[in-house]
């Protein structure tokens, strides 16, 4: 269990899920938590992480921090993904083990499986086939880490975690239009047509993939779990266990937002993966559940988007 007055770092704490984590973190009793935004601290300096964890000696460690995006972000920036999430996530890793940091989770990306992985996807089945080539450079990133906490555990006997969260949203996404993820951007597209007047919107691909989503505050408060409940090399995944369509996705957000036009699809953009569903069974056995189911999160959410408008201009 997490010492309540132990010093508690969370790399990424602006971001949707590191400010989730610190909520979570909060609301447990943890009070003893260290921030720093990237122009105090750039994790991809190593310099700089050195000196950090050298000055603070965290006893526990959330690494959130992360380049992320959407599929046409992934897709143009691949060099970018693969180098500023390897840097990062390796310098907080390795100052954490120098300065003898407690415990350490990591938090990876359920894109780390294999494209056509057997579903719903195992922890196992790691590196077992090729990778869905538009996030490619990002899921490699992730499994350097991950592999990176696991080997520390078996040379050095450190105890640092690390989970795979199936798709996230929640408040504090990125409402960017071609940089945020499916779900904050269907919000964004959905609300401007509303507003608009538009009678059609066109959204990618087929709309046939299924994909499974997990409010941002379940997963913070099944992190703060595992810290305080979970030890081993293999990552837990994180997520419902329940999957929809991208097409009864796009409907239910059209109907928390509220628009009533046309919903149209173009199937010369892509769809990515075709199904991508985590098996949660490891996790439920170590006794966590999530709570909040998707069309109650995505009103949450919505509601975030309309109270906090320029997080819509990232």
């Amino acid at each position: 269990m997490m010492n309540k007055d132990g010093k508690i770092y969370v790399a990424g704490h602006r971001g949707m899920v590191g400010s989730a984590i610190v909520r979570s973190l909060e609301r447990n009793g943890y009070h003893n938590i260290i921030t720093r935004t990237h122009k105090e601290l750039d994790l991809t300096r190593q310099d700089q992480v050195e000196k950090f964890f050298a000055e603070e000696k965290p006893d526990y460690v959330f690494l959130a921090a992360a380049k992320v995006g959407g599929i046409v972000a992934n897709s143009e920036a691949l060099a970018d993904f693969m180098y500023d999430n390897m840097i990062l996530e390796m310098n907080v890793i390795h100052e954490a083990w120098k300065n003898n940091c407690k415990k350490l989770l990591f938090l990876g990306s359920s894109c780390i499986y294999p494209r056509m992985a057997s579903q719903p996807m195992k922890e196992n089945c790691l590196l077992t086939s090729e990778l869905e080539k538009t996030n490619e450079a990002y899921a490699l990133a992730k499994i350097s880490g991950l592999k990176y906490c696991e080997f520390l555990n078996r040379q050095y006997g450190t105890d640092y975690i690390s989970c795979m969260p199936t798709n996230l949203y929640g408040p504090n996404d990125n409402y960017h239009p071609t940089h945020s993820h499916v779900l904050p951007a269907l919000i964004r597209r959905f609300h401007e047509a509303k507003e608009q007047g538009l009678t059609e919107v066109t959204c990618w691909g087929t709309g046939s993939p299924l994909r499974e989503f997990l409010y941002v505050d379940d997963l913070a408060d099944g992190c703060v779990y595992l810290m305080n409940n979970y030890s081993g090399n293999e990552t837990v995944n994180m997520g419902t266990g329940k999957e929809l369509t991208i097409k009864e996705l796009t409907e239910l957000v059209a109907k928390v937002v509220g628009y009533t036009g046309e919903i149209k699809w173009d199937p010369s953009k892509p769809d990515g993966t075709p199904r991508k569903l985590l098996d949660v069974s490891k996790l439920e056995g170590l006794g966590f559940h999530y709570k909040t189911e998707l069309e109650e999160g995505i009103r949450l959410t919505y509601e975030d988007f309309l109270h906090n408008p320029m997080r819509a201009e990232r």
